[in-house]
């Protein structure tokens, strides 16, 4: 009889050490995908606010500069290109983060032009409205350089624990995969060169 109490008790014991391991492992997991998850709305929302501070911009030269058509038409094409490329955090693969990472870029590339067509144009440099808007977009780019930091930094933390062992064994079993990074833009690492 003591012989069987003893062996029933590490049983219990053994499934009580195994199921919070299970629910730990689980729920850690659970917890550093929803940080991924959250920052992914976050970084999401300030390429939404990039987005929305555009058509303002845009007005604002076209008042000064009508002639520059195709370049409007190409930061108007651009942002709607690029607010249409949404990821769902729950699907981020690699694939679909180049697809929404070009996206970002034409737009970038299209408000490169813009810039240039204000260099152009030096009475829009001196108009009120145009100055904030141009402090808020410059306000906006820094917020989406920290949002993908710290988008890659919880992204990080979670495939770092997805893919250590035994945690690797227990995240293909409920489901956990590795989420990707935000990288950078390939020429990126070569300085511009600026002449005048």
């Amino acid at each position: 009889m003591k012989k069987t109490l003893i062996i029933v008790g590490i049983i219990v014991l053994v499934l009580v050490l195994f199921y919070s391991f299970f629910k730990g492992t689980y729920n850690t997991m659970v917890t550093n995908g929803e940080q991924v998850d959250s920052q992914w709305a976050q970084v999401q929302n300030v390429y939404q606010r990039r987005a929305d501070l555009i058509p303002n911009l845009v007005n604002t030269v076209k008042g000064f500069a009508q002639q520059e058509k195709d370049v409007f038409i190409g930061v108007t094409e651009a942002r709607a290109k690029a607010t249409s490329v949404n990821i769902d955090a729950a699907n981020l693969t690699p694939d679909k983060m180049a697809q929404f990472q070009q996206a970002q870029e034409g737009l970038s590339s299209a408000l490169g032009r813009l810039m240039v067509v204000v260099e152009k144009y030096p009475e829009i440099k001196s108009n009120q409205n145009f100055l904030e808007l141009q402090s808020q977009l410059e306000g906006t780019e820094n917020r989406i350089t920290v949002e993908r930091q710290k988008f890659n930094d919880v992204t990080k933390v979670y495939n770092t624990y997805v893919k250590s062992f035994p945690n690797n064994m227990l995240a293909g079993m409920f489901g956990f995969t590795a989420k990707p990074y935000f990288e950078a833009v390939k020429g990126s690492e070569v300085a511009p060169k600026v002449e005048f």
